[in-house]
């Protein structure tokens, strides 16, 4: 079984643009790409999990989508291990999540750790906003917020406690590899 970085897409690996799938407009955030080349070097499988309401708003296909992932795959070295994401709207209209991949919740993270033999409890999750981190936490890895910013509601609960809190990636690696 192999230790993940588990990442987030929007606010985490790359700046986010709303429902953005124009490779002209991929940016990556700050350290991402050297952070991502650190943990691989470190033996980390890289896991990218995102939520994308924009395919059932019809924002955009999941065609789009996937080849902008394939753009946004090619400019990193090494690439990504697997790309794993929530194609469902937020919430229906009673306001409960109606599938178990969208974060909070995690049905990505569980169904990656299945297909691709990780082990969760060696795995780090890392994220720009508190779902990222529930998510992280109940799936059963360890958990960074990257604090820049992103996360605007703080709604509490006990499974939206991070491990640890840094602000920049630099932190991040740290924090990994002297585990």
């Amino acid at each position: 079984m192999s230790p993940a970085i588990f990442i987030d897409k929007d606010g985490t690996l790359i700046r986010d643009v709303p429902y953005n799938v124009d490779p002209q407009m991929l940016e990556f955030t700050p350290g991402a790409v050297s952070f991502l080349s650190a943990m691989k070097k470190a033996g980390f499988r890289l896991i990218l999990v995102s939520n994308q309401p924009g395919i059932a708003m019809g924002l955009f296909s999941e065609t789009a989508f996937t080849g902008y992932i394939g753009h946004m795959n090619q400019q990193l070295n090494p690439g990504l291990d697997g790309v794993y994401y929530c194609p469902h709207a937020r919430r229906g209209v009673d306001g409960r999540f109606h599938c178990d991949c969208r974060k909070p919740l995690p049905g990505l993270l569980l169904r990656a750790a299945f297909e691709q033999k990780i082990s969760l409890q060696h795995s780090w999750m890392i994220g720009d906003i508190l779902d990222d981190v529930e998510a992280g936490n109940r799936a059963g890895c360890q958990t960074i917020l990257l604090n820049n910013g992103n996360e605007t509601e703080w709604l509490p609960g006990a499974m939206r406690i991070p491990d640890f809190t840094v602000n920049r990636f630099k932190e991040a690696e740290d924090i990994i590899l002297k585990k």
